[in-house]
This record gives structure tokens, sequence and C-alpha cells, in this order.
């Protein structure tokens, strides 16, 4: 090392010393006066705030959620094992935070977002507080833009706009994670970012879910926040609010971001189970007196952001499991008058064969409407009412009278149109894929065909438009609305499809 070198960390060195300044930072300590059951009552910490995150002896992590006058009620994230009466706590001087950014994309993480998938350490540095007031209206604009989810049956009778909240709600095993996946599926690194929550779900679900997620090459969009069936109720509490901190970093860089709460009647059975014991005092179905705020305050956070303020948006899709086909029970009926509209799977249709199981009758979008692109909208027109109708008249011919002309033609119209809105899982159709499929309903070009080939009728228009006509599909893609030009393209498509399939019969 030559003198010149000596002499620049010498410099250094003596830099650093004269910027040098200590401080005394203050912090609360306590003591554990009582533990059991993932809660501890702690008194001496006089100065801790709600949601403080307060550290014990072993450095399991803690929550603080009741401040009583001569003790605090806290919630433990993590294990209570070495945690004894007489423990020492001290107060972190924080509330609740996760760590966000890019670098959480492609990664599976706990709700203390900790990553859990063997991937190394996250790289980031940036912390966000999990809990955080929702945007004002004058930080928010109108929801004008569609979000496409590559499901037929949503985008034509329930669609979601950019910013919205839309309730998926049904018992369970009726297809609800499968019908959220396939949205986040459709989705594109550069035009949507997901972020998946699984609250209370048994860990082979959650693997199950990455599985599909990276055999489609979705993961690398998505954030997934897992907080499984075996977690503390504390961490099932925080996971949705975690998961919605690192939303809304996304959305304030001027992103638009999905996110799935999966789902919340186990976030509020695990909030439930901590207020009990916590001892709040319980009201309905022993739910505390703030039920209701515990997701209003969650999902009030989605939105779109005006230009000022980022421009990005934040579309919720909060997912509900109901018993029986429930819809009046608490929960439900909390988180339905909370959102913007609710996709209800219903239990006998799905055992029916249909899948997704939407019942059109009883699902509704109260703002995709106004952000439906011109060209869906001009196609799916009664759609909706069409099918609703359709299920009142099959219901009425079961009684076997005779039907007259008409209503037969609306039955056998409905039975078609029931079929085409029946997809597979996992697999997506575009924007244009859909404007063709309903256009060709729309011509009658389906009334000949027999209801159960109208699949097969779908599937082989679907890739003749792929593969045959490219420029109708990017015409539909780019105009966005059905001009004149448009339904020439598309009418030239089906006049030489009807007749190349007349040649191949």
């Amino acid at each position: 090392m030559n003198d010149a070198t000596r002499a620049q960390i010498s410099n250094a060195l003596l830099e650093q010393i004269s910027q040098f300044r200590f401080s005394l930072r203050p912090y609360s300590v306590g003591t554990v006066i009582e533990v059991g059951d993932g809660i501890a009552r702690i008194s001496g910490l006089t100065d801790v705030m709600v949601s403080e995150m307060i550290a014990f002896e072993d450095d399991t992590l803690g929550m603080a959620l009741n401040l009583e006058a001569d003790s605090v009620g806290a919630v433990l994230l993590g294990s209570q094992r070495k945690i004894v009466e007489g423990s020492t706590v001290r107060a972190l001087g924080q509330v609740m935070s996760a760590p966000v950014g890019d670098a959480l994309l492609g990664r599976v993480v706990n709700a203390l977002g900790q990553p859990i998938d063997d991937k190394g350490p996250l790289r980031t540095n940036r912390m966000r507080p999990v809990e955080r007031i929702a945007p004002g209206i004058v930080a928010r604009r109108p929801i004008s833009e569609s979000l496409e989810t590559g499901i037929l049956a949503v985008d034509a009778l329930v669609p979601i706009g950019r910013g919205q909240r839309e309730l998926i709600i049904g018992d369970r095993q009726t297809g609800k994670t499968t019908l959220a996946l396939d949205a986040i599926l459709n989705q594109n690194k550069d035009d949507v970012l997901c972020v998946y929550v699984a609250i209370g779900q048994k860990l082979s679900s959650i693997a199950q879910v990455v599985s599909t997620l990276q055999r489609h090459n979705a993961l690398d969009h998505t954030i997934v926040v897992a907080a499984e069936a075996s977690a503390p109720a504390a961490l099932q509490y925080l996971a949705p609010y975690t998961g919605c901190a690192m939303a809304e970093e996304l959305m304030e860089a001027g992103r638009d971001v999905l996110i799935v709460y999966d789902d919340l009647t186990k976030h509020a059975w695990a909030y439930r189970q901590i207020s009990l014991l916590l001892r709040r005092p319980p009201g309905r179905e022993a739910f505390p007196g703030d039920i209701f705020y515990l997701h209003s305050r969650l999902l009030e956070r989605a939105g779109r952001l005006s230009d000022a303020f980022g421009g990005g948006s934040m579309t919720a899709l909060p997912i509900i499991e109901t018993q029986m086909g429930d819809l009046a029970a608490y929960i439900p009926t909390n988180v339905i008058s909370i959102t913007d509209g609710q996709i209800f799977l219903e239990e006998e249709l799905f055992h029916a064969g249909q899948r997704p199981a939407i019942n059109a009758g009883l699902s509704v979008s109260r703002v995709g409407g106004a952000a439906q692109c011109k060209a869906m909208k001009a196609v799916a027109g009664e759609l909706r009412l069409e099918m609703a109708q359709f299920r009142e008249m099959a219901a009425f011919a079961q009684f076997g009278t005779e039907l007259d002309r008409a209503t037969q033609q609306s039955l056998d119209r409905g039975a078609r149109i029931r079929e085409l809105l029946k997809q597979d899982q996992h697999k997506p159709l575009a924007m244009a894929d859909q404007v063709a499929l309903l256009y060709a309903v729309n011509q009658g070009e389906m009334d000949d065909t027999p209801a159960d080939k109208i699949r097969l009728f779908a599937e082989q228009l679907t890739r003749y438009m792929r593969e045959s006509r490219q420029g109708a599909r990017n015409a539909i893609s780019i105009q966005r609305e059905l001009t004149s030009e448009v339904q020439e393209l598309l009418k030239q498509a089906l006049a030489e499809f009807r007749q190349r399939s007349l040649t191949l019969d």
C-alpha cells in the first residue's frame, strides 16, 4: 500500500469520525404478565402505539392491538415457546411495516414480507406501513378502462374495470380460486402486475397455485403472500394488509395492479379469534363490533388514481365463501355492500357442468359497464338479460307444457349461449377472440349447430381466426370498437370459415 492510498483511507476515516453524532434513542420497555394462545398481556409499555411492532427477548415479533389503562394486549407473530411471564418486551418505535418494490415480483413471502420460497433474501430496502388511509376523492379518477380477465362469461356478463372491487362469492369447491387465477394468468407483466394473497389455506393448495403460475409463466409478474392454515391467527389477519401495501407501492408508481384476497371469510374468522382472546366484546355471530371496518378499510384502498397522484390503479378481487349459497349471511352482506359488484358462483351450476358456474341473475358489475370496451359492449349487448330469461324459461319448461315457437327458439338460443360460455380452466381467451365468438352468435352462425357441438365450433372458429385472420384480430385489438370496417372483416372471416367447414364436412 503506497502513501497516497494510506492518505485517502486516513482522510475518509477522519471525515466519518467528524460527522459522527452520538445520540440517545429512548424506547419503551415492558414486562409480560400473561401469555397464551398467541396473545400476550404486557405491563409497562406506556408509550406504545396501536399496531406498533414490539420485540420479545427471543426476537419474536408482536403487534400491539389493545391499549388498556394498566396493560397492553398484543398478538404474537411467531412462536410463543420461549416467551414466559416476566420476559422483557421492547417497543420498536414503528407501526407494522412490510418490504415493498419490484424485487418482490416472482417471490413467495409470508405475512411479514419474509421470503419462504428458498430463493434467497429480498433485494429491497423499501418498507411501507401495512395499514394506511385510503386515497380520498381528489386523488381518484373515474374507472374507464377495462381489466380483461380472459374469461368470456366475466368479460361479457360482469365486466371488471381497472380500479374496481369485484367480489367473487360462492360455496366451497365452486371454482372461486380458479376464476381469480385465470384472471391473473391473462395479465401481462408490461400491462398489469398481480398480487395473490392466500389466507388460511392448506400449504398444498398454495403450492399448487404457485406451480400453476410458474407453469403458465405468470409468476414473474405476481407476488404471492401466504398465511397458511397452520400460521398464527395474527399472521392470517395481517396477510391481506401486507399484500395491499405491496400493491399500493406499485400503484403509486403508476402501474396497474390486480390483487386477489383468497379468502376474506377466513380472514374474518382469524380476526374474530384474535378479538375474543383479547377479550373484546362480541357481537353478532361472536364477531367484534368493528368487523365491517376490518374489510372496508382494506377494500377502500383499491381504486384508480388521478394523473397528479401517479395514474396507477389497484383492482381488488376479494373472495368470500358462503354456506349453502346463503348471500344474506353476516360476512357476505358486509363485503357485498363494500364492493362494486359480485360474481356469484352457484354450486348447482357447477355440478351441472357449467364452468365457470356464474349465475347471471345474481351476478352484477356496478362499474365495469362504463369501462367495457365498445367492441365487447356492442356484441355482448343484451347477453346478460338473455341468460337470466333463459334460466326462467328453462325452469318453466320443466313443467312439460307445450311451448310456442318463439319460446322454443329462445330456449334453443339460450342453450347455445350457455354452452358457448363454458370455458376450460387456465385457458384464457383474448378480447379479439371473444368479440369474434359473440359476433358469430349475434349473426346466427351457430343457430344450425347442435348445442353439444357449440364448444367444438367455438374452438375451431378461434383457431381459424388466429391462424388465418390475424388482421381482423389486430383490428379489433387496436380499434376496440365495432366499426363498419371491423364488421366487414368479421363477416368475410365468418363466410370463409363457414365455406371451409362445409368443405371439410
